[in-house]
């Protein structure tokens, strides 16, 4: 439904667009089949794929090179932080690209935490989330084969616990990063904040990208920093060695979980739904009770 819809449906209508200070979308539905009827759909899907596939070649590309240098001569290369600023910044750019396009997901869990919070429909969810996966299993194919036999010597950048980290530990900072990194995206395209502050278009994919960087220092040293299953199951596809695939499953189910805490988080508290529902069905037992 349209915003213009909206207004035409009536005199309430009018009333609660001219007293709102913002455009708040009505939730998506769960099953809306006639997207597969529209171009656009299909044009996001392939941004999707081309962004997720960018994504994966600059960054994994940035970890084997560093890895390559290292290898090397000790203390030469990148370095965390520089691995870190390559993840971020990648980010930063592509969701800027993409983001009036597709949204600038470029990760199954972002996606999923959008669904989640009834902003997209289940249908676009998943094609969404198959295009990622494609995408990252595409650039990581680029990065092998430009990078040849070392690929497989530096590890693929596959994500994999760290020696010495627990698997809850491992599984633990998967959810606290996708938290971090969902409820970040979440909160700068809030309507709210859009409508509120000054509309400046690089403010919704700096502080997203920011959130990335932030959280590739965290935890990097902890499980390579998965918090998106696209990039993780890329790798590993590419790199197909036991290690990679010990403990893949952390790096799907730490980032889902992360995702819909932060989508419910900030659904139910920050955009106060769970008020305004307890709100209303005080109302009606008030109301019943009189009646």
């Amino acid at each position: 439904m349209s915003k213009e819809e909206v207004i035409a449906g009536g005199d309430t209508a009018d009333v609660a667009v001219e007293k709102a200070p913002y455009w708040d979308p009505p939730p998506a539905p769960l099953l809306d089949t006639s997207e597969l009827t529209r171009w656009s759909l299909y044009r996001a899907v392939i941004a999707e794929f081309v962004a997720t596939l960018i994504f994966l070649y600059v960054s994994l590309a940035t970890v084997i090179g560093y890895k390559s240098q290292s290898a090397a001569q000790p203390g030469t290369g990148v370095g965390y932080l520089g691995v870190a600023w390559a993840f971020g910044a990648t980010i930063f750019v592509l969701v800027y690209c993409t983001g009036g396009v597709s949204g600038g997901h470029i990760n199954p869990a972002v996606t999923f935490g959008l669904f989640v919070g009834r902003k997209l429909s289940l249908v676009r969810t998943v094609l969404y989330i198959v295009a990622q996966c494609l995408g990252a299993i595409c650039g990581a194919g680029m990065v092998k084969g430009i990078a040849g036999a070392s690929y497989e010597t530096l590890g693929g950048g596959a994500n994999s616990v760290a020696d010495g980290v627990s698997i809850g530990a491992g599984l633990g900072a998967e959810i606290a990063g996708t938290f971090v990194l969902v409820y970040t995206v979440l909160s700068a395209t809030d309507p709210k904040r859009t409508a509120r502050d000054s509309f400046i278009p690089v403010l919704v994919p700096l502080p997203i990208g920011f959130a990335v960087f932030i959280v590739h220092l965290a935890t990097i040293p902890i499980t390579g920093t998965g918090i998106n299953p696209a990039r993780s199951l890329g790798a590993a596809v590419m790199y197909n060695q036991h290690k990679a695939w010990k403990d893949h499953w952390i790096f799907w189910v730490g980032p889902l979980l992360g995702a819909t805490v932060a989508a419910l988080y900030h659904r139910f508290v920050l955009r106060g739904e769970a008020a305004k529902a307890l709100g209303s069905f005080r109302s009606t037992g008030a109301a019943t009770a009189r009646t």
